[in-house]
């Protein structure tokens, strides 16, 4: 029981931070600037189905991909190590802008859901870590932990509007720098582990 509820602990934190949700609250907030709150709430239900369904596949079928392109799991750690660090990076620096929606265009689906909450690196980390678990109990508890991720994001998401109330867009900007640092330290984490499995 105590090795579930760790593993449960341990991959909601990492999943939820690789989504760098105050960043994804910021583009939710820029491109939907001109929005009603009925339509906001209904773009934050939509980015957050679109986000699960994305994630549940690559982190279901990860060893399937892995098999079928005749990758090594560690080669691939390496890989979205790499990618993630640098998204982090850009994070703390401030380089990740996003310009407000002019148009009429459904935005939940791209650009919110892919590629700002489920880039590059957080594709890659998903399909590690899927890829990762052995027993079905792991995965059972693991699928839930993202599930619970997603649907904080997507909590986030629906009062957005008060967050930038109460912090304002300077602490929204300090609070996605913040979590570049964590999301940093995961992808060093990932990108260590399999250059030393690689290597042994």
């Amino acid at each position: 029981m105590t090795e579930i509820l760790t593993l449960f602990i341990n991959v909601f934190l990492k999943i939820f931070m690789i989504f760098t949700p105050f960043f994804v609250m910021s583009a939710f907030l820029s491109l939907t600037r001109n929005e009603s709150q009925v339509e906001r709430h209904r773009i934050a239900k939509k980015v957050t189905m679109a986000v699960a369904l994305t994630c549940f596949a690559l982190f279901l079928f990860g060893t399937y991909i892995f098999a079928l392109f005749g990758i090594t799991l560690d080669a691939f750690r390496i890989g979205a190590g790499a990618i993630l660090f640098l998204s982090a990076v850009s994070m703390v620096q401030g380089k990740t802008t996003v310009s407000p929606q002019e148009s009429q265009e459904d935005v939940a689906v791209v650009p919110l859901a892919i590629p700002i909450t489920v880039g590059p690196g957080t594709i890659g980390a998903l399909l590690v870590m899927g890829a990762g678990l052995e027993t079905f109990s792991e995965k059972l508890t693991a699928c839930f932990a993202l599930l619970c991720a997603i649907f904080s994001v997507g909590a986030l998401l629906l009062v957005a509007g008060r967050f930038e109330r109460l912090l304002g867009q300077q602490g929204l900007l300090i609070l996605t720098k913040l979590t570049g640092l964590f999301v940093s330290a995961i992808a060093a984490q990932i990108f260590f582990t399999g250059l030393k499995n690689f290597l042994s």
